[in-house]
């Protein structure tokens, strides 16, 4: 995958973000419509924080993420929109989630990626769900 820069009015930036985080407890709760749900809130979200999802796959008891973003907001930033608009979308639209204390760990993995080791990433999350 050879991604090219982006344009932005006050600059040109690569910023990809192999972001991973899991539900608490690790609990397998992310399946069927909360799988699809979970999918259709990270691709709103990342509309709206000017993000591109680049992979995405969502394991039962698990999230991998593969985001282009701004320069504006810091990665820290950009998981908890993810992960705070997800939790409480999911626990309106999902009852039986709020047996969680909170749907996700305060925790998550971040690691950027540029051009060379983009495409290896990419293609293992996508393998992730062929385990």
């Amino acid at each position: 995958m050879n991604q090219s820069y982006r344009h932005k009015e006050t600059g040109v930036f690569l910023l990809n973000y192999h972001i991973i985080f899991c539900p608490k407890r690790r609990r397998p709760v992310l399946k069927g419509a909360v799988k699809e749900r979970l999918e259709d809130i990270i691709r709103t979200v990342a509309k709206e924080i000017d993000a591109e999802v680049l992979a995405l796959e969502v394991m039962p008891d698990h999230v991998h993420l593969f985001v282009s973003a701004v320069p504006r907001m810091a990665p820290n930033r950009v998981v908890g929109r993810f992960k705070g608009a997800s939790s409480r979308i999911l626990r309106q639209e999902f009852p039986h989630l709020l047996k969680l204390p909170s749907l996700w760990t305060r925790s998550a993995f971040i690691s950027t990626a540029g051009n060379v080791s983009s495409g290896a990433i990419q293609k293992y999350i996508e393998a992730q769900s062929k385990r």
